[in-house]
């Protein structure tokens, strides 16, 4: 009888954490020790250039070769390559795969990889997942260029121009050559100034002042060098950077994604990438709290949104991810929106919202889950005074089927205000956009659908 008991116990647990992640993305692909990840987008499809951790037993890392995957929507993932040591300059099995990225330039594919003899090599293909051919059968960078520790480099690109960055506690950068294999100059140390990272949360660790894992990338005209969850800004790419902190922070983590990445706590090992698509910025970046096991990584992403003075808000670390949207789990902010076009995201104080910058205009929410019971939406909107707009709500495309729209004459001072409508019975699951016509300026900043008998809201 006891057995049975327990037998059924575990039963129902199972089926409450399964109806709990229904909804779940993060990890972007579960359980397989994807990490590292840097991500990019070609011919509009993501693709994640990752190392590959061996076993969720392991306990050390063990990385025997690196992985492409791909996504139309950051959403649903294939592996789609894997390149493998052997058919590189090392020539044989090894056990130190280290960090990745990847390039295109002349229509060749370019996959830079790091491994434990701290050297770098490149190989290159005619599609972003090979096959791939190791030209210079020899290192690309190695530890003899500069003091420092060589692996884990990154590649950045800038108006033609490609730059590949390197290094621990201090890192260097260099221009490439044309050929995207070949270096166009010494290795520069990069200045960051008052740097901070997981051992030095108080300026005070000189032998330590950053971390591991350099990543670079630019944001409205200013150049962000990050490592890890770290990160400055600068007006060139070679600095000097400013040190701005770290981009999470314990409120970041929703209940059971606060676990630490190492005894210095949650902000190490945040090896990762930033990107934007579709008018969306995105940080995909390594996490443990989902496996428990330091050598066992999972990637997350979550959406990046940057403050009026530069600076990276505080990101949201959970199990929803990005580019899926639950309606059983409150408002959805409407900056988080997967596609946009004239839009933009701006600082409403503590907050976010989307500003329009067009007389048409629309936000996408594909993969939004929990709609059948749903039949209201509540939003938050407002405009300039005496401006009139229209708000529709499209399935599929921006010329979809129409379910609702609501028409608006604003007479106030900005204020934003609710404003439902009604739409007819959905799938469980829809691919929604929100159509705005008539103004620019019109700010949204949070939509909630609901049904008749209980408030379970879904709010833009």
């Amino acid at each position: 009888m006891l057995k049975n008991y327990f037998s059924l116990l575990i039963t129902l647990l199972l089926i409450i954490a399964t109806a709990l992640f229904t909804h779940a993305q993060n990890p972007i692909v579960k359980n397989k020790g994807l990490n590292d990840p840097h991500i990019h987008i070609f011919n509009d499809t993501a693709y994640v250039y990752a190392s590959h951790d061996k076993s969720i037993k392991s306990n050390s890392f063990s990385m025997d070769n690196w992985w492409v995957w791909s996504s139309p929507d950051l959403v649903n993932w294939t592996h789609r390559s894997t390149l493998k040591p052997e058919d590189t300059y090392i020539g044989k099995p090894f056990s130190q795969c280290w960090a990745t990225d990847a390039a295109k330039k002349n229509g060749k594919y370019y996959f830079y990889f790091s491994e434990g003899n701290q050297q770098s090599g490149v190989v290159v293909g005619d599609t972003p997942i090979g096959p791939w051919t190791d030209v210079l059968k020899k290192p690309l960078l190695d530890s003899a260029l500069t003091p420092s520790d060589e692996y884990d480099m990154a590649v950045f690109e800038d108006e033609g121009q490609a730059y590949i960055i390197f290094g621990v506690w201090d890192y260097y950068i260099a221009k490439l050559n044309d050929d995207m294999i070949s270096l166009a100059e010494k290795p520069r140390k990069i200045t960051i100034n008052n740097p901070r990272g997981p051992y030095n949360l108080e300026g005070k660790n000189k032998e330590k002042p950053t971390d591991d894992k350099p990543f670079m990338h630019k944001y409205n005209g200013k150049y962000y060098l990050s490592w890890g969850a770290f990160y400055g800004i600068a007006d060139k790419p070679y600095g000097p950077f400013d040190c701005k902190g770290a981009i999470m922070n314990q409120e970041s983590f929703a209940p059971g994604f606060d676990k630490p990445t190492w005894p210095t706590g949650f902000l190490q090992g945040r090896h990762g990438s930033f990107f934007e698509w579709n008018n969306q910025s995105y940080f995909a970046y390594c996490d443990i709290s989902q496996t428990g096991n330091r050598y066992f990584r999972d990637t997350f992403i979550s959406y990046v949104h940057y403050k009026d003075n530069g600076e990276i808000a505080p990101i949201r670390v959970d199990g929803i991810g990005v580019g899926n949207y639950d309606s059983n789990a409150g408002k959805i902010e409407a900056e988080d929106y997967f596609k946009a076009f004239g839009a933009e995201v701006k600082q409403n104080g503590n907050g976010f919202v989307v500003q329009t910058t067009a007389e048409m205009s629309y936000l996408n929410f594909p993969n939004c889950k929990g709609l059948k019971e749903k039949t209201k939406i509540i939003f938050k909107a407002s405009a300039k005074q005496n401006r009139t707009f229209t708000i529709e709500l499209r399935k599929n495309s921006v010329f979809g089927e129409l379910l609702s729209n609501y028409k608006i004459e604003q007479n106030s001072n900005g204020t934003l205000s609710d404003y439902s409508f009604d739409f007819p019975k959905l799938n469980d699951k829809e691919n929604l956009f929100f159509v705005i016509q008539g103004e620019k300026g019109v700010t949204l900043d949070s939509f909630i659908s609901s049904n008749p008998q209980a408030e379970n809201l879904f709010t833009l």
